[in-house]
């Protein structure tokens, strides 16, 4: 075997016939000769005017490659080990479970929505009938909010865990090994159920369970009040074990439960903005400067913004490239929208969140005017009577619902999201008509920059004039702003300590991934899950040795 690094035009790249052939003249060998060529990194630069690719390569000459690019790992029969509770299937709780199984643990996991066929009838209700499933939705089921939003595992969490590994669990249940090259692995919306399927049944062949439609709503606790020893579901039943919580970071009701049960949370930041939404070929054109786009070979353009505008960060986020707008409340009077993207990225839109650095002290800032206009509402104050407690931790979980419940008024109380085109957002006015857009469940002009909060519209029209003239063309009448996006992370942290990663106050309760506020996507909550179930075994006396 040997290694190669090279620097190619993409039709070298992307043309396996093209690479075999260069390839050979470098190493001046026949192609013949070469048995296989195994991608091992691949990036592509797209700095200068010409695209290039980056590529190291492991090519077998006269040989067949001697092993697969990862290492499987075994799961071995764990039906009769002591047992723990997971509750919640996303990315952090198969991730949790999965390790749990690998370490002789037996994981219960409890997931309150359907399975990840089944949900996608409930999805599709959505759009169609503009009814929210509040137990199954884009981010209540199984595989999470993961499952359904594009399946990007791109981390910058690094020091969290080995990210490899977590891309090698995903290549052993089906993923492609392209995911262990590629500089933004990318999985696919369109390819993850199955994926996620095979790690479920991956969890019961070892001896696990998985139960869907179990709402977990309680924890259950020893005499003395220090230890969780279980949970109670909707429907009454108990399940005993030490708890890896991993519930998303938008079961918001796990969080009310939390704070009236005494378990210690506190406040954290998150992002609140807009989905905008262009035509993919203007930024294909935008980020490979050629008016003819991507061309033939190279994938749908990326790009990634970030500007600090009066002292907080306003910068893309989940950019999903060739891709859809996707409707993703998980209750009533809620409008959230989302991105996702198939894997082959090959929509006529590209989408990505746009959203604002929210601080617990900007709530009492230049966020009031806004959520003082929502409490104003008789029925969303009182359903927050505890607002005024600024000791209250769920203050900024008040925000988001604020802002979601605005976007819903303002939609005609529906899916139907309110939208403005991107150019006129910035000059503070109407748009008289919308282009057409991915988001299927339907759209209104509305004047975004004047109902949202000015604390979000200000810095959001700085940054877009900063993103068109850092990439000419950017900042466009064909894009479209679209309301809300609201929920890039969790409102809300669960104080865990930092060595055991249990609650600070209680034994036996792990608050994992990104509904505990550890975690930022996909690769990320799964590492995450993946050190809560090492910390649980150790409790059980076994030691993460593998």
């Amino acid at each position: 075997m040997t290694t190669l690094q090279l620097r190619v035009l993409p039709e070298v790249a992307y043309d396996a016939a093209n690479l075999r052939t260069d390839v050979a003249q470098r190493l001046e060998v026949s192609p013949q000769q070469i048995r296989a060529i195994r991608p091992v990194k691949r990036s592509i630069d797209a700095r200068q005017r010409q695209v290039m690719v980056n590529l190291t390569l492991e090519v077998f000459i006269d040989e067949d490659p001697t092993s697969l690019s990862y290492e499987r790992i075994h799961y071995g029969d764990v039906s009769r080990a002591p047992q723990a509770i997971v509750v919640g299937a996303g990315p952090g709780g198969l991730f949790a479970a999965l390790r749990l199984v690998e370490l002789g643990v037996r994981p219960i996991v409890l997931e309150r929505g359907r399975d990840v066929n089944g949900r996608k009838k409930d999805i599709a209700a959505i759009s169609r009938d503009h009814i929210v499933d509040s137990e199954s939705n884009y981010s209540f089921g199984e595989g999470g909010a993961g499952a359904f939003s594009d399946g990007k595992l791109y981390t910058r969490s690094k020091k969290r865990g080995n990210v490899q590994r977590i891309l090698s669990i995903f290549c052993q249940h089906g993923a492609s090994t392209d995911i262990l090259a590629d500089a933004h692995p990318h999985i696919g919306t369109d390819r993850l159920p199955g994926i996620i399927e095979r790690m479920r049944e991956q969890i019961k062949s070892s001896g696990g369970e998985v139960h869907f439609q179990t709402r977990v709503d309680e924890l259950l606790f020893s005499a003395d009040g220090g230890r969780v020893v279980g949970v109670r579901t909707a429907d009454g039943k108990e399940f005993h074990g030490p708890v890896i919580l991993a519930t998303g970071h938008s079961a918001r009701d796990v969080y009310r439960y939390l704070h009236l049960a005494g378990v210690e949370i506190e406040q954290k930041s998150l992002a609140m903005g807009v989905r905008l939404e262009h035509p993919s070929h203007l930024i294909d054109q935008i980020q490979y400067h050629n008016r003819q786009g991507r061309g033939k070979y190279l994938p749908a353009a990326e790009y990634s913004f970030v500007q600090q505008v009066q002292n907080r960060g306003v910068y893309s986020f989940c950019m999903c490239p060739g891709g859809f707008v996707v409707p993703a409340a998980t209750g009533p009077e809620q409008l959230v929208v989302n991105g996702m993207s198939p894997a082959n990225r090959g929509s006529k839109w590209s989408n990505s969140g746009m959203v604002v650095e929210t601080r617990p002290e900007d709530i009492d800032g230049e966020l009031m005017p806004f959520l003082l206009e929502a409490m104003s509402d008789e029925s969303f104050a009182t359903a927050h009577t505890d607002f005024d407690d600024k000791h209250n931790p769920l203050r900024m979980m008040y925000a988001q619902e604020a802002l979601e419940r605005a976007a819903w008024i303002q939609g005609g109380r529906s899916q139907v999201a309110p939208a403005q085109r991107m150019a006129d957002f910035v000059n503070n006015r109407l748009s008289a008509d919308l282009p057409k857009s991915s988001y299927n469940a339907g759209l209104v002009a509305s004047p975004l920059h004047f109902w949202l909060p000015q604390f979000i519209t200000t810095r959001l029209q700085e940054g877009f004039k900063a993103f068109g003239r850092r990439s000419r063309g950017f900042l466009t009448d064909e894009a479209i702003l679209i309301a809300t996006e609201s929920r890039t992370s969790a409102p809300v942290r669960i104080l865990r300590t930092p060595e055991t990663l249990q609650h600070i106050r209680l034994e036996g309760l792990f608050p994992c991934g990104e509904g505990a506020g550890y975690a930022g996507g996909i690769v990320s909550a799964a590492m995450d899950g993946e050190r809560c179930a090492e910390a649980l075994s150790q409790t059980l006396g076994i030691c993460a040795t593998s």
